[in-house]
């Protein structure tokens, strides 16, 4: 009879391979063995790209066991709870939120050389720290960690782990100031909840600003209470006609927490002198010849002007700017200025000069857009500049003497991140005016050098504008920003030497599967390797 030598052997040798996993913590309560389990994320393979990465060590794994420690501060513990809020529902820990203990997630403010919006990461078997100088610091240090995890970690049902962090430090911090989206709501109505999604979803790419586009020819989005009607007449229409809708002022301070909440600053924008059908045919004396017109539900722009001679325009002026400003914490507020084709230059430069000082008398920052560098931009003014390769060289030289002499630059160059532009002919929603915009196109410029002559200190950073004449549902906003609007998030935080399409490309294939798993639709560019479903 043949000796049985070979069951104890094979027996011991899976036994012993066992308790190695287990003490390697691959074993979780209740988890299957995940013996294949696949490498964390590199360090370097996040968007936008940090500003250096030092890969290294054990990397960490998120447990049952694991705690998320946070100091006493009622904003860091904030943050530590939206981080627990991410967590929980697809890892299915109980990930509770503690301000003692070693080990687990660290949420720490210290005043290091962080900057406003800084961060390091530090992960290793032990843990994973987070430090900033500021709670928006430790935000933005959020959105990496979430990068670093598998995609998902974002579902909201329970998932197979492991949940690793790949083992090293990030340094990073924003290369500019103001990094923006822009949703226009006057073309088509969208609702609160429609506006917390955008802003859950560009919150993950550490942008800093909401600009929301209030008013325009085909609606009036926001209740003033000393012009009622600018909202509940102004506000019954949008393109195509239909029913439109209007933030009340508990619905304008409603999206204002939840952005906050999220860390970006609401910019509010009251499109003038132009841009006013709206407001002209809710109110007929703000017409020169005292005759409201019709709602107006195309999409035609240059027609519509507030009367710049009648003093009751500046009563109005005076009253919405008085009223926004109240509602809003930031320091902005945009008072549009584009395409005012109906309004002389005299009158223009006029206008502008009457409102800038409006803006300042009720606490904020001017911001309008680049034609205002033709109409003496009021001192610490902003000029968005929403131009195109091809625009006029004098139009650039305009908008470039104004940054020479102060006023600082915010650049939204429409055949670059207009967001509603088609990608490709083929492109079902979106408009083409400008340029198609593939997404290519609409990362592979640098905001530091693409005005002549603007110095680089003039550069204060970069926003991408969503125009809504085509789109209507969450689904079409969507489509139309991802995957465009993380290219634009990077250009805004990444250093120069860090930018580089070929790199770029490759990190943003890997946010496919995360897109995927948060529910956003987007378009899937050929140019881009996405990874096989």
């Amino acid at each position: 009879m043949r000796p049985n030598h070979g069951t104890t052997p094979r027996t011991f040798r899976t036994l012993a391979t066992l308790l190695l996993l287990a003490a390697a913590g691959v074993f979780g309560v209740g988890a299957a063995p995940e013996v294949q389990a696949a490498a964390p994320s590199p360090l370097d393979q996040v968007i936008p790209a940090p500003v250096s990465t030092e890969p290294g060590g054990t990397p960490y794994r998120i447990t049952r066991a694991t705690r998320i420690r946070v100091d006493g501060s009622a904003e860091v513990r904030r943050v530590g709870a939206y981080l627990a809020g991410i967590l929980r529902p697809s890892t299915g820990y109980p990930l509770p939120l503690t301000d003692h203990g070693g080990g687990g997630i660290r949420l720490r403010l210290h005043k290091g050389d962080f900057g406003a919006e800084g961060y390091r990461l530090h992960s290793g078997t032990g843990g994973v720290t987070l430090t900033a100088r500021t709670p928006a610091g430790l935000f933005h240090g959020v959105q990496t960690l979430r990068q670093l995890l598998p995609a998902a970690v974002e579902k909201k049902t329970v998932q197979d782990g492991p949940w690793e962090i790949a083992g090293g430090t990030i340094e990073d911090r924003p290369r500019y100031a103001y990094r923006g989206a822009m949703l226009d709501v006057s073309r088509h109505f969208f609702t609160v909840a429609q506006v917390k999604r955008y802003i859950d979803q560009v919150a993950l790419y550490k942008v800093n600003e909401l600009h929301l586009h209030l008013s325009d020819d085909q609606g009036w989005r926001i209740a003033i209470d000393s012009w009622p009607r600018l909202a509940t007449y102004g506000g019954a229409t949008q393109v195509g006609g239909g029913p439109g809708g209007y933030y009340t002022k508990a619905d304008y301070r409603e999206i204002v927490r939840y952005a906050a909440s999220r860390y970006l600053e609401v910019v509010p924008e009251i499109d003038m002198p132009g841009h006013t059908n709206a407001a002209l045919s809710s109110y007929a004396e703000l017409n020169c010849d005292g005759v409201a017109p019709p709602p107006y539900t195309g999409t035609r722009v240059g027609f519509s002007s507030l009367c710049v001679p009648k003093e009751v325009t500046y009563d109005f002026v005076d009253d919405v700017i008085r009223e926004v400003a109240a509602l809003t914490p930031g320091r902005y507020l945009h008072i549009g200025g584009d395409e005012a084709y109906s309004t002389s230059h005299a009158d223009y430069v006029a206008f502008m000069d009457r409102v800038q000082p409006v803006v300042a008398r009720y606490g904020k920052t001017v911001i309008g857009w680049h034609q205002l560098a033709g109409a003496g931009p009021a001192p610490g003014a902003l000029a968005q500049y929403w131009g195109l390769d091809r625009t006029s060289a004098a139009e650039k030289e305009q908008v470039a003497q104004a940054a020479r002499n102060g006023t600082g630059i915010v650049l939204s160059p429409a055949d670059r991140i207009y967001l509603d532009m088609k990608y490709t002919a083929d492109t079902p929603i979106g408009t083409k005016w400008a340029s198609l915009v593939e997404v290519r196109r609409a990362y592979d410029w640098d905001p530091g050098s693409y005005l002549a002559g603007v110095p680089a200190e003039a550069v204060r950073g970069v926003e991408a504008p969503l125009w809504t004449e085509t789109v209507s549902t969450t689904a079409d906003i969507e489509y139309l920003s991802f995957p465009r609007f993380a290219g634009a998030a990077e250009l805004g935080w990444s250093p120069a030497d860090r930018l580089g399409w070929d790199g770029y490309r490759e990190r943003l294939a890997a946010q496919g599967p995360r897109w995927d798993a948060l529910g956003i639709g987007y378009y899937h560019s050929p140019q881009v390797p996405w990874p096989a479903p």
